[in-house]
């Protein structure tokens, strides 16, 4: 018996062995961030903080933003001191922390799964009547469009869309020439997922705030592109995710409600913490108020372990620096943008030329070949991208972020020449 177990255990060991190796060398592999280095030198060091697979170039941020280690290892961490313990923690810190990314205050924040489920609960929450008219864009993901569509279907709404244009000043003109004595909402996207347009959100919210109008911001794409302070964006609803932007875990996400709209913003799902107490004794049974702060919306337990990697995921960009990350997002985008646009005889770049209305992603659609056709091309030599079918465009959207290079963007240029 004694000589059985001690061939099982040397067994086992051979079987775990390979797998610690391997993570010993991950470990090994990454490096801290030396910001003595400079220029493409710092960004291939940043690099190696991720362990996205090298053998393609990921150019599909927009959808999902791979986590880098430490966000990794937070997960990890978080998840086997709940599970050794029993005991799952609270969520407290991390909306302190997201507050201060966001530059917002740790009241004016709400827990989420997603941008959509925030985006719901702002359209659910609006005080809203039959008639009453909301703004929105042509190019809306269906996150945003679906929840404004299903309240005009169910109470009777109105929706005015526009077709998005090239400038800050046209996109302006165009939101404004639509509000009229029924507009009580407009809900557009900071930055468009079909072009990477990015709207002027700031005028727009202050061309509201004139006219007695709610902002509602679907900020998918806001959080962890920009330097992004809502203060000064001065928008009322700013709905975000940590999986794409961020590089945070799946299944996270944030609502930002400025404070003074708490009490306006209906809150309909309520749950554990929603409440400042209630009483099924009582006759007749009762809930006292709600919470004085936008915790009301996110009720119930949340995923602490999830939570604890977007703290990660926040503090990683902090420690590179907000500025610095937008800055080099703006730069590939430039970068691909600029390359892409040498190609105008034999490809249309939909996103726009000026810079102030771009930031993270390159749209472009093949004149002489199908979307799809060539996009499965691009991902066969081992890139990958996303087709646009959404707003009738029929095209390809680049995304980058800060684990890309520019070796990357010379390559699948060199790819898109040899495709078209």
């Amino acid at each position: 018996m004694e000589n059985r177990r001690s061939f099982l255990k040397k067994l086992s060991l051979s079987l775990i062995a390979p797998s610690v190796f391997s993570s010993a060398i991950k470990a090994n592999e990454r490096s801290t961030l030396d910001h003595t280095l400079k220029g493409e030198e710092y960004w291939d060091m940043v690099r190696n903080s991720f362990p996205l697979s090298r053998k393609r170039a990921y150019l599909n941020n927009g959808t999902f933003g791979p986590s880098p280690y430490p966000v990794l290892d937070a997960l990890k961490e978080s998840l086997e001191k709940i599970n050794q313990s029993g005991e799952y923690g609270h969520t407290d810190e991390v909306r302190k922390e997201l507050a201060k990314f966001v530059g917002a205050k740790t009241s004016e924040i709400s827990l989420t799964h997603n941008t959509t489920e925030g985006i719901n609960i702002v359209t659910w929450g609006v005080p809203l009547k039959k008639g009453d008219e909301v703004i929105i864009s042509l190019h809306e993901h269906v996150g945003n469009a679906l929840p404004w569509l299903n309240r005009a279907k169910l109470d009777g709404i109105v929706l005015r869309t526009f077709e998005p244009g090239l400038t800050k000043q046209e996109n302006y003109d165009k939101v404004k020439a639509l509000i009229n004595s029924k507009t009580r909402v407009i809900a557009l996207p900071h930055i468009t997922c079909t072009t990477g347009l990015v709207f002027p959100i700031k005028e727009i919210c202050e061309l509201a705030k004139k006219n007695n109008i709610f902002t509602a911001i679907d900020g998918a794409h806001g959080a962890g592109t920009f330097d992004l302070d809502l203060k000064e964006l001065g928008c009322d609803f700013y709905s975000m995710c940590c999986h794409k932007w961020m590089l945070g875990p799946g299944g996270s996400g944030f609502l930002y409600v400025r404070e003074e709209l708490l009490d306006t913003l209906q809150v309909y799902h309520v749950g554990a913490y929603s409440d400042t107490g209630w009483d099924l004794y009582s006759n007749p049974p009762s809930i006292a108020e709600y919470v004085p702060t936008a915790h009301r919306y996110d009720y119930g337990t949340q995923g602490t372990a999830l939570y604890e990697g977007v703290g990660a995921a926040a503090a990683f960009h902090s420690s590179i620096g907000k500025k610095k990350i937008e800055n080099r997002i703006r730069e590939l985008n430039s970068y691909l943008f600029d390359g892409l646009s040498d190609l105008s005889s034999k490809l249309d770049v939909l996103t726009p030329s000026e810079e102030a209305s771009r930031i993270c992603m390159v749209t472009f659609k093949p004149k002489n070949h199908e979307y799809r056709a060539f996009a499965n091309a691009l991902s066969s030599k081992g890139f990958r991208v996303r087709v646009v079918p959404e707003s009738h465009l029929d095209a390809i959207r680049i995304s980058t972020h800060i684990y890309n290079s520019k070796t990357e963007l010379d390559n699948l240029l060199e790819a898109v020449k040899g495709l078209v």
